[in-house]
């Protein structure tokens, strides 16, 4: 799988967020650790990679 280019910055948004991801799911019964969060951080950086290049997309037109 090729990693978009901004990639790490996505990853940074996700971290700086994580703590606040984290409370909301473990108010919820969810426990969170690294291991089962990287399949979501993973999803996340698709989701912002597409929402990226959708948005440059739109900027050029």
């Amino acid at each position: 799988m090729e990693q978009h280019p901004k990639s790490m910055e996505f990853m940074q948004i996700a971290m700086k967020y994580l703590p606040e991801a984290k409370q909301k799911f473990e108010g919820s019964g969810i426990d969170l650790s690294m291991e089962t969060i990287q399949p979501m951080l993973e999803l996340f950086t698709k989701v912002m990679g597409e929402a990226y290049e959708l948005g440059k997309k739109d900027a050029s037109n």
